[in-house]
């Protein structure tokens, strides 16, 4: 499996939200199969997308879409950090 990791400030964590959720059937449509938001313990606005996808290259094709940079500035993101990852490892303890 092959996962990305974001870390982005939002200005208004339940607008994001909104925006975020509205964005749920293209996110699947382009290739995403699960995913987490977390948040910084002492920074609500400060957000982590961790996704699971079906390769690196579906996701960065959907991140760096023109669509992607219009529904980020929408949703109020700031310097998103994108960062790819590729399962080597996984298991519950």
């Amino acid at each position: 499996m092959q996962y990305v990791l974001i870390i982005h400030e939002v200005v208004d964590y339940p607008a994001w939200k909104k925006v975020f959720d509205g964005a749920a059937g293209i996110r699947k449509a382009a290739g995403e199969r699960s995913f987490q938001v977390l948040r910084y313990e002492n920074d609500p606005n400060r957000i982590v997308h961790f996704s699971a996808w079906t390769s690196i290259a579906d996701a960065r094709r959907f991140f760096e879409s023109p669509e992607l940079v219009k529904i980020r500035a929408e949703a109020g993101v700031k310097a998103p950090e994108f960062i790819y990852l590729e399962q080597l490892e996984a298991g519950v303890l």
